[in-house]
């Protein structure tokens, strides 16, 4: 007999049929080719084969999919069309493998939310999630023949994407069997001991139970009560888990070992109530209650559906158990419904993805009959094709608004990298900056240090950042044109001996049919009014109105914006474009705290003099748009007159003892010194928030700080505050 018809001897003849010809081709192309225990490589796509057809019970042409998947990796020039065995539903599949196989995450710790949602948009058939999540569970139980590297590599992905995709379909064996192996490898320890503590109380369960069970028994026999038992033990995995949030020993954990009533009767509410609580009650005479610990999700349900009594109870030799009682219905819901395990545990989800992963899990659990296998996307709802995922060319994932083009990329890469963006190449091929991208592309970016932002670019991006952007730096560029235009027209009007008062620059703008004084000067300064028509404007005015004294106390005037700081003076900042006053004092803004070098402008306050602010200060948008006549141009003086600046970095890291040790390290090693280090315990996310004030010379230095900081295997972000 064939190997692959002892194999697969469950399947028809045509499945057998279509499984040993994709074997056959499989075999041929992986020829010569070993795995790291100098097997022959086909081992690993037969293994794959054997957990899908066994432990799952997928059809057919997901096994075919599975060796003809490792076929082609191995040779891409392989033409599956070409054999009229395979159909549709086969090539797809093979597809989507090929191209999650791809996939190589920089730093799955950083980016699992972002790998798993590319995972499942390459699975146009949802089976190939569910075959990658089998070709997974045969790595990780031949893990011990790859090199450390790939093995701690594994054992990340593993924990990152792959338990939680499998939590997410309903496959817990699958789960319980990837969560012990990862803490296996990861905690080999921790791992050792439960284990070891788990298969020396087993004899004392098994004793617990027939001890627990016997007079409950006749109790609900005797009430007429038809229930069945689901009775489990917890993995090694989710023992450790609970006794780390708990911060509890192994024996604190109540529910190592559960029992579950499950009561058979018709789905009525009140009925199936009643008999809930009688079954509670006779648990509770014969056990004492731990009243802390009743939980009653029948009464009150979960917002997602969940409907359950919970209670744990403490036999007379002071051990403790957790019981659960519900119906079949409810059971039901909390397996297979919308409340299923995985969502009533609370993982994050989209509802999107839920939907598609909840049909999945219908479609294995209610497979078609007809020879056409049913299992297309006309019956499914689509993936979530909001978003895109594309790669840099050094390997980092990056997720995209759907239509994002190459410019979108490059800001959300870095805002300086997509100001000066001339265009990209995608897979290798040169490419505008408009060119639109698609899950999957690798993308370069190429600029240039002359390209400035147009306002043509706001037609086609589609990020919300590229968008804020290109309107900051558009906004700045009118505002430095602005200047230019300020300075031409008052040293014209200062030639002609004629004065331009606020009432009668509202006249002209009005004439002119200029919103705001800011677009008024950008376009004196580039040329679209020409200065002559202003002085014609103003050789026609009548006489203009004397100021009230109400408006001579206004301090946010042009005339009393700004003071020239005297020439020869050690100042950091040189206030360009003042006139008529010889002193006014200038601070640097606490909202934004400029560093010599910044790009910075002045604002003009009603006490404090001149602000300084960073152009890419949060408030900066604002008081150009709301204050135009109140900005001041300003620069930074050749040399500092400060030897040091401070500056705020916010960063988040992984929880990691090292990492603080790695940061203190990086400062020291620069210009810089650490005046202030506050550390946060994010116990939600898993991660440390840190806070630290730096005092540094100028930003050259601190752009330094940041650039090593960031690169650290350990930092999640790292912000200038």
């Amino acid at each position: 007999m064939d190997l692959t018809d002892e194999l697969f001897r469950s399947y028809d003849d045509k499945g057998r049929h279509l499984i040993k010809e994709a074997c056959s081709i499989a075999e041929k192309a992986l020829d010569g080719q070993t795995r790291g225990n100098g097997k022959p490589f086909i081992e690993h796509p037969m293994n794959v084969a054997r957990i899908a057809a066994e432990e799952i019970g997928l059809p057919a042409e997901c096994i075919a999919a599975v060796f003809l998947h490792e076929a082609q990796r191995f040779n891409p020039g392989l033409d599956i069309a070409s054999y009229g065995d395979f159909g549709k539903d086969v090539r797809t599949m093979v597809d989507g493998l090929n191209k999650i196989s791809t996939i190589k995450p920089k730093d799955t710790r950083l980016e699992a939310e972002n790998y798993k949602r590319l995972i499942v948009s390459y699975s146009r058939d949802p089976r190939v999630t569910v075959l990658k999540l089998a070709d997974r569970l045969e790595v990780m139980r031949s893990l011990d023949i790859f090199p450390k590297a790939s093995r701690e590599r594994k054992v990340l992905e593993t924990l990152m994407l792959y338990i939680p995709l499998a939590h997410q379909l309903g496959l817990y064996n699958m789960k319980s069997e990837l969560e012990d192996i990862y803490f296996r490898y990861a905690e080999p320890e921790q791992y050792r001991a439960i284990t070891n503590k788990l298969k020396s109380t087993e004899k004392d369960r098994q004793k617990l139970m027939t001890q627990f069970i016997e007079p409950l028994k006749s109790k609900l026999s005797e009430e007429g009560i038809k229930y069945k038992l689901k009775i489990r033990t917890k993995t090694a995995y989710s023992i450790w888990r609970k006794m780390q949030k708990q911060k509890v020993p192994f024996e604190g954990v109540y529910d190592v070992f559960a029992i579950r009533f499950i009561i058979d009767c018709e789905p009525d509410r009140e009925k199936e109530h009643a008999l809930c609580w009688k079954v509670f009650s006779h648990v509770t005479e014969e056990y004492e209650p731990d009243t802390n610990r009743l939980r009653d999700w029948i009464s009150n349900p979960k917002p997602n559906g969940y409907e359950s009594l919970h209670i744990t109870v403490r036999n007379k030799d002071n051990v403790y158990l957790e019981v659960q009682i519900r119906t079949k219905r409810m059971d039901e819901i909390a397996e297979n419904g919308l409340a299923s395990h995985w969502s009533y545990k609370g993982i994050k989800h989209e509802a999107t993805l839920d939907k598609w992963l909840v049909s999945v899990r219908h479609i294995l659990e209610h497979p078609s009959t007809g020879s056409d296998s049913g299992y297309y996307e006309d019956d499914l709802p689509a993936p979530p094709e909001n978003e895109i995922f594309v790669f840099t060319p050094s390997g980092e994932l990056r997720k995209l608004t759907a239509g994002a083009t190459v410019l979108d990329f490059a800001f959300d890469i870095h805002s300086n990298l997509g100001i000066r963006c001339t265009g990209g190449k995608v897979n290798g091929k040169a490419v505008p900056i408009k060119e639109k991208l698609h899950t999957g592309d690798v993308v370069e970016i190429m600029s240039s240090k002359n390209q400035k932002p147009s306002a043509d670019w706001l037609s086609f991006v589609v990020t919300s950042k590229a968008r804020t952007k290109i309107r900051q730096k558009l906004s700045e560029a009118e505002f430095q044109k602005a200047a230019e235009g300020k300075e031409l027209l008052e040293r014209r009007l200062k030639n002609w001996k004629l004065g331009l008062d606020d009432e009668v620059l509202a006249a002209l703008m009005k004439k002119l049919q200029f919103k705001n004084v800011n677009a008024f000067y950008a376009a004196v300064g580039d040329g679209r009014i020409d200065v002559a028509d202003i002085k014609n404007f103003l050789d026609h005015k009548e006489e203009t109105p004397e100021r009230t004294e109400e408006q001579e106390k206004q301090p946010d005037k042009p005339q009393a914006a700004a003071r020239r700081k005297s020439e020869g003076a050690s100042d950091d900042i040189l206030i360009i474009d003042a006139r008529n006053v010889k002193s006014l004092d200038y601070k640097m803004a606490k909202c934004c705290n400029p560093v010599f070098g910044d790009d910075v402008f002045g604002f003009v306050s009603i006490k404090d003099g001149i602000k300084i602010h960073r152009m890419s200060c949060t408030n900066a948008a604002r008081l150009m748009e709301k204050y135009p006549y109140r900005i001041q141009k300003v620069k930074w003086s050749d040399t500092p007159g400060t030897s040091s600046f401070q500056v705020t970095l916010k960063i988040v890291a992984a929880h990691e003892d090292s990492v603080i040790n790695e940061i203190f390290d990086t400062v020291n090693s620069f210009k810089a010194s650490i005046r202030n280090f506050n550390v946060s315990d994010n116990g939600r996310n898993g991660t440390y928030d840190i806070q630290v004030k730096l005092s540094v010379p100028n930003n050259l230095e601190l752009d330094k700080v940041i650039s090593q900081i960031r690169v650290k295997k350990n930092i999640i972000k790292i912000n200038r505050l």
